[in-house]
């Protein structure tokens, strides 16, 4: 009995010790390469060209890595030295500069911006006068997008920031969040205007160049004719096309301090690990420690309907925005983050301040949201939360639904088309010049018997019937769809003005009195 009982011991024991110690050997799974597999494969899932990825902990670099190709049909791959646009990444860049004339005391956060530009004036003139500098970097000046100034004609940005007068307000001032790119501009100006140096000249003498970030350029034009750089990519119909046009890439320099710098992860590692560690770096700093803690601190509450759809998913608690940062709560943790899109671009920025993380994201396919999840799983996987979703799936499954629910609203309202019907006028009756103060100018002409449209000698298109004095616009620049166009009647039954892109615009008289085109 004795040696029966020692058998069957020494044969469980075995049984369970055996994968114990065979478990034992087993190489351990290595985090990082666990994340780029990840990464490869969301690459993959979400039909993005090209990408970078670089994540930060602790002062170290954890990854450092180009994924695909920097442009469809072209065989070259992604580095760590290809150039993306960090496009309003750039905004925490400006908000640290104008942290350093701070630090200087050149100026204060809470300075009227009237004091440093005295041009710079509001549809209501108490905004004018109350403005601060801090209001420049935190989306609370009650005044809704413009960037219609930017990204549909070609002005000098101090002509941006004197149409800004023409704008009427969504909110009053400091009433509520509402994004807006131009302040940003405005930013810069006052960062020229307080050191005597121009913004892009300002950010590369005080920032790149002291972080050895050698690649960095501040502007479009500066990287135009760079070989390895990524090119932009939109979807259009389910296909993904590049976007070959400088002259769509160049247009946010205008607004340069809003979002123009390209950079690439051996560049931008060392200003990740720097914004952890109280702006340090090689036993320097950029800016005071309490300087740099307010760029983080929470400025304005945002709404729900002004945060991301990600919230959906992640469900935060609290949102706000600090200076060139959003903030909200995830697992328990605070994180500071922000994206940056343009035209077949995007970027994000993420940190999770309390583990001494950051990730920071860049591809070359317009609103790419694998960048969220990318960010959450680096959150994951390094930041020792203890729980992990398959954000790239999920997310994926959210934007599809969302994709989805365009198309059946782009369905729903080419049902609205009324067949059989025709423009009121001949069409010659539509030809001419139509202006406004804030828009510029639209020049409809005809050619090859259908009219077409010119906005501001930058977006150009055909100009199909659609139904009434209703027509759709087929911009020749297929990265911006189509757009409908109404031309409206006086009562005497004359062209009055059109209507299109969130635009209204006067036709000017074939032959104007004088000074009525003025007024």
């Amino acid at each position: 009995m004795k040696s029966i009982f020692f058998f069957f011991t020494l044969f469980t024991s075995t049984c369970i010790i055996q994968p114990l110690w065979a478990q034992s050997k087993k190489k351990p799974v290595d985090p990082v390469a666990r994340y780029d597999a990840y990464i490869q494969q969301a690459v993959h899932d979400w039909h993005v060209p090209g990408l970078t990825v670089t994540v930060v902990k602790d002062g170290k670099v954890l990854l450092k890595k180009g994924y695909g190709i920097r442009e469809l049909g072209h065989s070259e791959a992604v580095d760590t030295q290809t150039l993306f646009a960090m496009a309003s990444t750039t905004k925490a860049m400006t908000a640290a500069c104008i942290g350093m004339l701070v630090d200087e005391g050149k100026l204060q956060w809470d300075d009227p911006v009237v004091n440093y530009l005295p041009d710079f004036q509001f549809y209501d003139p108490a905004v004018t006068r109350e403005i601060r500098v801090r209001d420049l970097l935190i989306h609370n000046t009650g005044v809704g997008n413009a960037d219609v100034l930017w990204a549909a004609m070609k002005i000098p940005s101090d002509e941006i920031l004197h149409r800004m007068r023409l704008i009427k307000p969504s909110y009053s001032l400091r009433s509520s969040f509402i994004y807006q790119n131009i302040m940003y501009l405005a930013a810069g100006k006052v960062i020229e205007k307080v050191s005597g140096t121009p913004w892009d000249v300002f950010i590369r003498t005080r920032i790149f160049e002291p972080l050895g970030m050698r690649r960095t350029k501040a502007l479009f034009r500066e990287v135009a004719d760079e070989t390895n750089r990524a090119k932009p990519h939109i979807e259009i119909h389910d296909t993904v096309r590049a976007v070959n046009s400088r002259i769509e890439e160049g247009l946010v320099d205008a607004v340069g301090p809003a979002g123009s710098i390209w950079t690439c992860p051996d560049d931008i590692a060392t200003w990740m690990i720097c914004m952890l560690d109280s702006s340090h770096f090689a036993g320097k700093s950029l800016l005071k420690p309490a300087t740099w803690a307010e760029l983080f601190k929470p400025q304005t509450l945002v709404t729900d309907a002004q945060f991301y759809p990600t919230q959906q998913l992640t469900k935060p608690v609290w949102k706000t925005y600090g200076l060139g940062w959003f903030q909200h709560d995830y697992r328990g943790h605070r994180v500071n983050f922000h994206t940056g899109s343009l035209t077949g671009m995007v970027a994000i920025h993420g940190q999770l301040p309390d583990q001494k993380l950051a990730v920071y994201v860049q591809g070359n396919l317009d609103h790419a949201e694998l960048r969220h999840a990318l960010m959450y799983r680096a959150f994951d996987e390094f930041g020792q939360l203890g729980l992990s979703n398959d954000w790239s799936a999920d997310f994926l499954k959210m934007y599809s639904g969302f994709k989805q629910t365009a198309k059946a609203a782009e369905r729903k309202a080419d049902s609205t088309h009324v067949l059989n019907t025709k423009p009121s006028l001949p069409l010659t009756a539509y030809v001419g010049s139509y202006s406004d103060p804030l828009y510029g100018k639209v020049e409809v002409t005809l050619k090859d018997g259908r009219l077409y449209a010119s906005i501001n000698n930058l977006l150009t298109g055909y100009l199909d019937h659609w139904h009434f004095d209703t027509f759709r616009l087929n911009y020749d620049q297929f990265w911006n769809g189509k757009d409908p166009v109404i031309f409206s009647l006086d009562t005497k039954g004359k062209v009055a003005k059109l209507t299109g892109g969130g635009m209204e615009l006067a036709k000017v008289p074939d032959n104007p009195e004088k000074g009525v085109a003025d007024r």
